[in-house]
């Protein structure tokens, strides 16, 4: 019999296959089979909170489908484990592909493909869902649609790849020493990078110690990728240390979940952040003073015991309207001269 961990990826396989092809009925159906009746699932701005199966899949996935005929999924790391409270999880990333041709969320349609990058994590109890906490890239399809409404990006925006290594899909078995070694080299990275600028200059984090020579940075858009500890300094942490120099202060306040799978450790938490933006210089953004919370669900892959990728995605949308800033009101303002009509784009049905 294969382990739990094993057992929980395959559980989930299904959903993932019935969102590849998306045939709305079989999607539908397998929602119901793998989530419980009252699971909670969080889901990023502007959909927030939603109960079960039919939260989700009627106020999320069927006006995405709607706007996207020819909707598919595409998943470049799935893996699973058990965090620090005992909850078992299951960690999926990847992107949602396919023609807008109808607007969503105010995002004036192309006639183009799109790719909307997500991180959904499912914490499963006997064999039923029974939270989800996921968040969509938005932003990054109001790039793609030419419909962009904030700062432009400090990293270099493009479609994030899947892993260098092509083994993000991890099969089994689960190996929990080296899941377990993984996850506690994120654990101590993250711990001395907290160190900074509290405790000392940039030489506090060590971060050569953690991070490879070559690493890659993959931020959401509105922050983009960053090359190297350089590029990840220049392109994001800096200006985002010197806006909110309390981070890492407030950990007795949010929530999270570490697990390793091998080469590969994930954290989930709703929210996972807190802090104050007391200065300039961070997306534009003026110093508020306003203590935010700060949803962030991110993968790392180690390489000969460094840190070779991380995949991050920070719910922008939800830290702008903690600030008061309604970013669907600026996409609509700036897009008021376009025509929001559907495209007339033949999609062909799929046949299962």
């Amino acid at each position: 019999m294969a382990d739990l961990h094993t057992q929980h990826k395959a559980l989930l396989a299904p959903l993932r296959r019935a969102q590849y092809d998306y045939e709305p009925a079989r999607v539908q159906a397998e929602l119901r089979r793998l989530f419980r009746h009252d699971a909670e699932v969080k889901l990023c701005h502007p959909f927030e909170d939603l109960v079960g199966a039919e939260g989700l899949y009627q106020q999320a996935y069927q006006p995405l489908k709607q706007a996207i005929p020819d909707l598919e999924r595409r998943d470049y790391i799935v893996m699973a484990g058990t965090c620090e409270r005992g909850q078992h999880w299951v960690g999926c990333g990847g992107y949602y592909t396919g023609t807008l041709v109808q607007p969503w969320l105010s995002i004036p349609p192309t006639g183009q493909q799109v790719a909307m990058r997500f991180h959904e994590f499912y914490r499963i109890v006997d064999n039923q869902v029974v939270e989800m906490q996921a968040l969509w890239d938005i932003p990054e399809v109001m790039l793609q649609a030419n419909a962009w409404p904030l700062a432009p990006s400090l990293g270099r925006e493009w479609q994030v790849p899947a892993p260098a290594t092509q083994d993000g899909m991890i099969p089994g078995p689960y190996h929990a020493q080296q899941s377990a070694a993984s996850c506690q080299h994120v654990i101590d990275m993250l711990t001395y990078m907290k160190k900074h600028p509290s405790q000392g200059g940039p030489e506090v984090m060590e971060m050569a110690r953690f991070w490879h020579p070559k690493m890659n940075w993959y931020g959401p858009a509105g922050i983009g990728t960053g090359r190297g500890i350089a590029g990840f300094r220049h392109w994001h942490q800096i200006p985002f240390l010197n806006a909110m120099p309390d981070r890492g202060q407030y950990v007795d306040q949010i929530d999270y979940h570490f697990f390793g799978d091998g080469d590969y450790v994930a954290v989930t938490g709703w929210p996972n952040m807190i802090q104050t933006i007391t200065a300039g210089g961070w997306l534009g953004i003026a110093p508020t003073g306003k203590k935010i919370t700060m949803r962030s669900l991110d993968f790392w892959r180690l390489e000969y015991g460094l840190i070779r990728e991380n995949w991050v995605l920070v719910d922008l949308l939800s830290m702008y309207a903690q600030l008061g800033v309604d970013v669907f009101a600026r996409l609509r303002e700036f897009n008021k001269a376009r025509n929001m009509g559907g495209i007339a784009f033949p999609i062909p049905e799929v046949e299962n």
